[in-house]
């Protein structure tokens, strides 16, 4: 892990964080191509309630208008968390040449969880895997979320609880 690795990572937090603020699930990508940031995005699938505006699919889409070509490469994707099946082939198509996350995502990871897609040789693109970039520090963010959902769900039903208890 590099200290550029890092740096382009506590972007990709930033980027997430923005997602939490609006209790989306907070993950954050960014493409870095030539030293320089092309795009940057967060997960925006409940406020769209479009199953396909992942982070890394929105950079993705970003980076391509930049500049102006479906062909990314010499570029790096950093992202938070593990990029998904659906991630990994618009990865792979676009031609990205290293992929760099954070969190492992042990229910749906397709760069080395389940499987790793991003550097199977019978594709004809491969792009190289980093993993654990700020692992701690990005996973907590995702932990810290859903711990946070629970306990308003909890609280929830136990407020329509005492409602029907009459106790309110």
């Amino acid at each position: 892990m590099s200290e550029q690795d890092e740096y382009w990572m506590k972007k990709a937090i930033q980027q997430a964080q923005k997602a939490r603020e609006l209790r989306e699930v907070p993950i954050g990508a960014v493409i870095v191509q030539n030293g320089e940031v092309i795009a940057s995005a967060y997960n925006l699938r409940e406020t769209t309630q479009n199953a396909v505006t992942h982070a890394e699919l929105l950079a993705i889409e970003q980076a391509c208008e930049k500049t102006g070509s479906w062909r990314l490469e010499n570029a790096s994707l950093y992202v938070t968390l593990e990029p998904c099946p659906m991630c990994s082939g618009a990865i792979l198509l676009s031609r990205i040449d290293r992929v760099v996350y954070g969190a492992p995502d042990p229910k749906a990871g397709c760069a080395g969880s389940l499987m790793n897609l991003l550097e199977d040789e019978r594709f004809n693109h491969r792009s190289e895997v980093v993993s654990g970039v700020l692992r701690e520090e990005c996973g907590q963010l995702l932990s810290s979320f859903f711990k946070e959902l629970r306990e308003e769900k909890k609280a929830l039903k136990q407020a329509a609880k005492r409602r029907e208890m009459g106790q309110e």
